[in-house]
């Protein structure tokens, strides 16, 4: 017969869980903080400049760091983020068997190496074979797998995510100084890090 379990021993969301948490291979937990609902807060953070392109909260990191500034308590974060796909071309069967191909004859050169090694004999036949076959066997993969998707998504594309603008934030208890420093690279005459 199963036992109700008694409340005031287990873990609950919001408390400390002191030695109610089971150890675990690596020793006992720590009990999670805040609420329950999520990682703590971590260290409080100040945007010290927002800049429009990366390069530039780049510069701006690199400059602290050529100034021994402590760069681990810095971040550039992005915002605005806008997924953009790039269409780089038409995808026909004819192309899809040419890319598996390509793929194949890689597959194929790598396991016609591993068996070259042990190969008594002409070692160099063992691995052209294994570049055709794996090319043959690409190239049918590709054209069989074009052909499946039915005519939906003939292209090839290349995704990646852009930010409106790149703000670079560092500890609170570090902003001062950042700032300070900052302060320094604006009244360079090229606005440029010197090296």
């Amino acid at each position: 017969m199963l036992r109700p379990s008694n409340p005031t021993t287990t873990w609950q969301p919001g408390t400390s869980g002191g030695n109610n948490l089971p150890s675990g291979p690596a020793g006992r937990p720590a009990p999670p903080g805040g609420d329950g609902h999520g990682p703590p807060a971590g260290t409080p953070t100040v945007t010290i400049g927002s800049y429009p392109d990366y390069p530039s909260a780049q510069r701006v990191v690199d400059y602290l760091a050529d100034n021994r500034f402590p760069v681990e308590r810095t971040a550039i974060v992005g915002t605005n983020l806008t997924l953009v796909e790039t269409v780089l071309g038409r995808m026909t069967t004819g192309r899809s068997a040419l890319l598996g191909a390509g793929t194949g004859a890689w597959f194929g050169l790598f396991i016609g190496l591993l068996f070259g090694i042990f190969t008594a004999g002409n070692w160099v036949a063992v691995i052209l074979v294994g570049l055709v076959i794996g090319a043959i066997w690409g190239a049918v993969f590709g054209a069989v797998a074009h052909a499946m998707t039915g005519g939906q998504r003939d292209f090839t594309s290349a995704s990646s995510l852009r930010a409106g603008q790149y703000a670079v934030t560092v500890d609170a208890d570090q902003a001062d100084q950042a700032r300070q420093l900052l302060g320094r690279m604006h009244l360079s005459p090229t606005g440029a890090t010197a090296r």
